[in-house]
C-alpha cells in the first residue's frame, strides 16, 4: 500500500483511504473492488472490512518514510473525495504531500463536485498532481470542475473508456490517459474512440498516455495503438525519466 505498482502511468501506490462506493458505470466493475476482497480474504488487516470506505491513520506519514523520489498515486483503492471522508482528513492526506516534497502526487477522483466544493480550502503545491476520471459522455462535466480547482497541473483519465468522447475542452488540461476496461466482464473499447482522443490530445499540444486495451486477457491485448506505444507524461516528473517522444514504435520502458 506499497511502493511498486502495476499501474503503467506511475510507479507507487498509497492508501490513506480504502474502501469505496458506486457512482457511475465506469464503477460496474470496479477493480479495487476485486483487489480489496482478495486482500481481506488473505487477512490483510486494512482491509477486515473488505471495500467498506475506511480511514487509516496509520498509512498517513508513509511517504515520508520513502526517500527516493517517485509518483505517487493516492487512493489507488478509495476516492479522497467521497463524501464520507472528512474535510479535515482531506487536510491531512494534503499536509503529508506538501511535507513530501520530493514525491510526485497523483490525485484522481470521479466526485469532481466535492473536490470543487472544497478547493478553496485545499493548500495545492506544485508536486500535488490532480485528475478526473471521464468514462463516457455525460460524465465530461467532471472536466469543467477539474479546470476551476487550483491544482497546478491538471489531468484526465478516460478509463474504462466506455464511449467516444469527441470535441473534448481540453484546455488547461496537461496529461490524458487513456485505457479500456480489464478484467472478467470487461466492456469493450472501440478503437477509433481511442485514435480520436489521441488526435485530439495531439492537436492540443496535451501529453497523451495510452495505458492499455484491457478485455479478459489485456497483458495479451497489449497497449500498443496504431502500432505505436504513447507513454508520453507531463514534466516535470522526478520519479522517472521517460522520452518525451510523440510515438515510440518499441514498448518505451519506465524507470522504477
Amino acid at each position: 500500500m506499497a511502493q511498486g505498482s502495476g499501474i503503467e502511468w506511475t510507479n507507487s501506490t498509497w492508501n490513506p483511504v480504502t474502501g469505496c462506493t458506486k457512482v457511475s458505470p465506469g464503477c460496474k466493475f470496479c477493480y479495487a473492488e476485486r483487489m480489496a476482497e482478495r486482500l481481506q480474504a488473505m487477512g490483510q488487516p486494512n482491509y477486515r472490512d473488505g471495500f467498506r470506505l475506511t480511514l487509516q491513520p496509520h498509512m498517513l506519514e508513509l511517504p515520508l518514510r520513502w526517500k527516493k523520489p517517485q509518483t505517487i498515486f493516492v487512493n489507488s483503492m478509495s476516492d479522497l473525495f467521497h463524501r464520507d471522508v472528512p474535510l479535515e482528513y482531506v487536510l491531512r492526506v494534503f499536509d503529508v504531500m506538501r511535507r513530501a516534497h520530493w514525491h510526485e502526487f497523483q490525485v484522481l477522483t470521479k466526485r469532481s463536485d466535492r473536490l470543487a466544493e472544497v478547493d478553496p480550502m485545499l493548500e495545492w503545491a506544485p508536486n500535488i498532481w490532480m485528475g478526473v476520471s471521464v468514462e463516457q459522455e455525460n460524465y465530461r462535466f467532471r472536466i469543467d470542475h477539474l479546470r476551476s480547482a487550483r491544482a497546478m497541473l491538471k489531468f484526465l483519465s478516460l478509463e474504462p473508456l466506455l464511449g467516444p468522447l469527441p470535441d473534448l475542452d481540453l484546455r488547461g488540461i496537461d496529461w490524458v490517459i487513456v485505457g479500456g476496461e480489464s478484467g472478467p466482464s470487461a466492456r469493450p473499447m472501440e478503437p477509433s474512440w481511442a485514435t480520436d482522443l489521441r488526435d485530439q490530445c495531439r492537436n492540443a499540444g496535451v501529453k497523451f498516455f495510452f495505458k492499455q486495451w484491457g478485455g479478459r486477457n489485456k497483458k495479451r491485448a497489449g497497449r500498443l495503438l496504431e502500432g505505436c506505444t504513447w507513454d508520453q507524461v507531463p514534466a516535470p516528473i522526478r520519479a522517472a525519466t521517460r522520452a518525451q517522444l510523440p510515438c515510440s514504435i518499441a514498448a518505451t520502458s519506465r524507470a522504477r
